[in-house]
Order: C-alpha cells, then structure tokens, then sequence
C-alpha cells in the first residue's frame, strides 16, 4: 500500500510540474497580430493580395511637393522640415496589412511573441536584418529608438503619447526583446509598438538624435537618398542590398529604381507641370481642378490617365478646427453659432461642382461613425456622464447648419446671432464685442491660396455678424512653427482616421497634450469626459465595443462644436503616366503606389 501510494504521489508531483511548467512557458511564437479576430494571411503567405509578385523592378517614378522648402532628413524631431519621402529610409518592426481593419505581420521582427492578456509583447529580430551601412539591426538598436522616441526633449510629442503605457524594455538577447506594460487595458499597444521605427544607434549616437539637418542618415528601408538640391528636390534610388526584399511583407513592392520629389511653391504651376508631363503621378483634392483642368493634349493622347477609384477607409474629419486656447473661442456657444455662417451648400455647388459630401462625424465613412441618438450600450457610456454632457448629446442627432430649402443662410446667421448674443457679444456701431468692448476679431492661418476662394465667402457671411475676419497665408515653415506653438485662431484641418482607433486619439484630443507644443490636439480639448472616453476606446476587449466606445467618442466631440465640418470624397482622383501600371486589386485603404511599376 506504500508503494501504491509513494507512486500516486510521484504521478501527482510530476503532473504538477510539468502543468507548471506549461503555465511558465512563453505563448507561442506568431508571424503576425491582429486587433480583433484572426489574421487574414497564414503563416507560409507568400506576399500581400494587393501586390504583383512579378512586377518588374525598374524606372523612374517622378512625384510632386507642393511646399516651399525642406531642411531636414529627420523626421522624428519638431525641429525642421522634413524632406518628403524620408519614410523610405526606415523600415519597422513589423508591416501593417492594407486590406485589414488592423493587422501587422513581421518585417524587422520575424516573430511576435504576446500572452492572451496582452500585457507584454516580445519581437525577435530577423536575423538578416541590417542597416543600409550593412551592420546588423539589434535589439539595442531597438531600445535606444523607443528611448529616444519617448523622452528626447525634441522628439515628436506623439511618441510619447502613442508609447506612453510602456513600463520597461527588456533586452533578452541580441536579437530579442520584450515590452512590458503597465496593465493589460491598451490592447492594441503590441500592434503599435511593432509599427515603431527602427533606428542605427551608432549613427544618431554619432550625429546627435535631436539635429535636424541634410546630412544623409542611415537607414534600414528600401531606398537610400541618392542625391538632392536642398528646398527643390530629392532622389531616392532602390537599395539593391536590402536585406528584406524577398520577404512576404515587401514581395513586389518598391519596384522603382528611382523614386524622384520635385517641389513646387505654387499648385497651379505644379498642376500646369503634371500636364505637360514633366512628373507621373497627381492626386487631386480641388474639385474644381478635377473637373475644368484635367485635359489638353497629353490626356488626348492618352499619355496621361485620369481616374477615380473608390476606396474604403474612414474619411476622418476635414474641418475649419477653432483654437479653444483664445477667449473668444472658449465657448461652445460662440464655436456653434460660427457653424451657421459656413454655407456649405453654397460652396459644393458653386465651387466644387456638388461633387462633395459633407460631414458628420470624426470617423466619417465607417462604421465608427455615430449617428441618431444613442442607444443600447452606447447609451449606458454616456449616461455614466449625463451631468458632464449636454443634453443635446441625449435627446438629438447632431446635425450641422444648412442652406438647402426651406432653410437659408439669412436664417442661419439669425440663429448665429443670438448665440452670439447668449455669449455676451452685442454689436456696438456695427462691430460684435464682448462685454469690456473689445472687438471679435478672426483669423484664418493658410499656407495654401488654393482654399482662399473657400474661405473668402466664409468671412463675409463672418462679417454681417459683426465679426473682424481675415485670412492670413504664410509659407510652409512659418505655418507649421505657427501651428506646433497653436498660434492660429482658425486652420483647415485634415484629422485622419483608421477603422481601429485607439492610442492616437490622445494625441488628437487628450487635454494632457493641451499645452504639449507639436501634439495634434490643434482645438485645445481639455476635457475630463473626452479624456475617460478615450482611454475606453483604447481598451476596448472586441471589435463591437470599439465600435460602441469610438461612436460614444465622436458624439461627445461633435456636440463641443470644437470644429465646423467640412467634406469628404469617398473615392480617390487620380492622374497619371501612361507608362505606369498598377495590381489589378485596390486595398480597402486605397490607392496603394508603393505596389505600382513601369511597364
């Protein structure tokens, strides 16, 4: 009976310890990560479903610049410019899916390693990864990059954000390394830190990560800066060593030899050069432009294409975005009655030919979008701050102001005026002031004149209410200065969005960005309610309360009346060379050039 015993007992131990054993053991090793659900790509893919495995590798691609200048090859710091096209440089850890809400399969990291709480994630780096001055990528170069990303007084306040979560880096070997977290809420931070930068320690180390100057950095992508002329163009050539060429990731991408921007200070010169075929491919945002200037004798010709091609990505929010920051701006009054004067109607089809769309919602185009008045689970969000809320946010669909019958903009402007009113601005001798006197003046901060002829009818409409307007064009580099430092009261602002919304939307609206120069929070949002809202987005466990949360999100913005709505175009206008081709299969993102080549 000993026996029996002593061996039930040894069974029982051994049993135990290899449960244990199991239960220490790391998760399995993945080639990819999803958001939600499951990767739609298998571990032995061969390339992506919107690419040409055979393209050929070859030619030239010959881009535009619509800016003044550029002084920078850096584009990780607030300092300088940054030259377009400086992306090709670096790779990432791993390479985001076009045709997924949010997925990333491995490139610099062939293997992903997360437990089902996703509270740490570990990359294993690519064996054959290396920098374009052929030393290998390593983990160290890795933690130096998130280092730097994360706490260089000059680096973009949007890492620090976006990686904020992060507790510690652990170097396990030199090609392994983990990030731990400081719980297991932000779900989708795995995701985002594979789609980090990878930069050469020894170089930045060298030349300092805060410079921002034209000296060629190293990289580790699949171009290389062949040769530049400083604030008028830059030429990339294919990296013919790079190291990731035949992985599944990078398979019949970046099928350029060349890869050339020009830069041009002036739109119309830029349109006039397209045309006369002097560079290959133009997307066009001016409706306008699409419809009278797209034609002449190249397109006759059919040397030059045109071309709409419908995409499914969310439009996010194009708006005039109104600097809460100013007095006169504060009140979500006086930020409200502003949207009865932009005649939205009137502009589409006196300017853009009623080709455009407008408005209602951050996430605009997708179904993160909200809409009606909430119900369900997003009812039940919303009301836990039903005292912080306006009641509207309850009891109305938000909608914005129209002209289109029975309405007016005389009506609208009525409607302007009395929450003006409400405000304390009156109108003394025909001038709208606060209660100390001092005039309601405007201004509109541009670096593109192209959007005067918009703005211009805005501010006489601005003007029968009393209020000082103007528009102020500067060039690229005051405007950008202007904007990291918020010193603008209005700017035409494009708020992008994915259908996976989660930790840039602190960046976007967090008030702990409000006084964080270079952060995109360009309205001055400093709201506790936005602040909850977003970290509940972040966290969100499944796809369908992501869903819930962002449209809780949009509703909360839209009612704080932080922006006046624009439009968007759910199709994409294209033009180019005739020497061009392109897969047969668009992603739901869109047009897709880095899968183009030349015939």
């Amino acid at each position: 009976m000993r026996t029996w015993h002593l061996s039930i007992a040894l069974v029982f131990s051994l049993s135990l310890n290899t449960s244990i054993a199991n239960a220490n053991q790391d998760p399995a090793p993945s080639h990819g990560l999803a958001m939600h659900g499951d990767l739609k790509y298998g571990a032995d893919f061969k390339h992506y479903d919107y690419v040409n495995p055979d393209a050929p590798k070859d030619g030239t691609l010959r881009l535009s610049v619509r800016s003044n200048s550029f002084d920078s090859f850096n584009p990780f710091v607030v300092k300088g410019v940054s030259g377009a096209g400086v992306s090709y440089l670096y790779q990432t850890l791993t390479n985001h899916s076009e045709d997924e809400a949010f997925s990333e399969y491995g490139l610099i990291a062939e293997q992903i390693i997360m437990p089902a709480d996703r509270s740490w994630v570990r990359f294993v780096i690519n064996e054959d990864a290396a920098f374009s001055d052929g030393s290998a990528i390593t983990a160290e170069d890795v933690k130096y990059t998130f280092n730097m990303l994360t706490t260089h007084e000059r680096a973009r306040p949007f890492y620090a954000a976006y990686y904020g979560d992060v507790v510690d880096v652990v170097i396990e070997d030199s090609r392994t390394i983990t990030f731990k977290f400081k719980d297991d809420k932000n779900k989708e931070l795995p995701l985002i830190l594979g789609q980090m930068p990878v930069l050469s320690k020894a170089y930045w180390e060298k030349v300092g990560f805060g410079s921002a100057g034209l000296d060629i950095p190293v990289g580790n992508g699949p171009y290389v800066i062949d040769r530049f002329e400083a604030g008028r163009s830059i030429t990339y050539k294919r990296n013919p060593d790079y190291w990731a060429k035949n992985l599944p990731t990078a398979k019949g991408k970046y099928n350029f030899d060349e890869i050339v921007y020009e830069y041009y200070s002036d739109n119309t010169v830029a349109l006039e050069a397209f045309k006369a075929g002097e560079y290959d491919f133009r997307t066009e945002t001016t409706a306008r432009n699409w419809a009278t200037q797209y034609k002449g004798k190249l397109f006759d010709s059919g040397e030059l294409i045109k071309e709409e091609v419908k995409h499914e990505r969310p439009s996010g929010m194009q708006a005039f975005v109104l600097n809460t920051r100013k007095a006169y701006l504060s009140d979500p009054k006086v930020r409200r009655a502003l949207t009865y004067a932009f005649d939205f109607e009137w502009t589409n089809s006196n300017l853009f030919h009623s080709t455009y769309k407008r408005s209602l919602s951050y996430f605009e185009n997708s179904e993160l979008a909200s809409s009606g008045v909430p119900e369900g689970e997003e009812l039940a969000i919303l009301e836990k701050f039903k005292t912080q809320l306006p009641a509207e946010v309850f009891t109305t669909p938000y909608s914005v102001p129209s002209t289109a019958k029975p309405n007016s903009i005389r009506k609208n402007l009525r409607s302007a005026m009395s929450l003006l009113k409400e405000a304390g601005y009156d109108v003394k001798n025909g001038k709208r002031v606060d209660q100390n006197g001092n005039p309601f003046k405007l201004e509109f901060l541009m670096f593109q004149k192209d959007f005067e002829r918009v703005v211009q009818p805005f501010i006489k409409n601005l003007e029968r209410l009393g209020i000082d307007a103007r528009i102020t064009v500067v060039d690229t580099t005051q405007y950008i200065n202007r904007l990291r430092d918020f010193d603008f009261d209005v700017v035409v602002s494009g708020i992008g969005q994915s259908n996976s919304p989660g930790n840039e939307q602190r960046e976007y609206w967090s008030s702990s960005k409000v006084a964080v120069p270079g952060s995109r929070n360009y309205a001055g949002i400093n709201d506790p309610v936005v602040d909850e809202l977003i970290e509940m987005v972040i966290s969100a466990p499944d796809r369908q309360s992501l869903i819930t949360r962002t449209r809780a999100l949009d509703r909360v913005l839209l009612w704080g009346h932080y922006a006046i709505p624009n439009w968007y175009n759910p199709v994409d206008r294209i033009a180019y060379s005739k020497k061009l081709a392109h897969p047969e299969v668009t992603p739901k993102s869109g047009i897709y050039l880095d899968a183009w080549w030349v015939k």
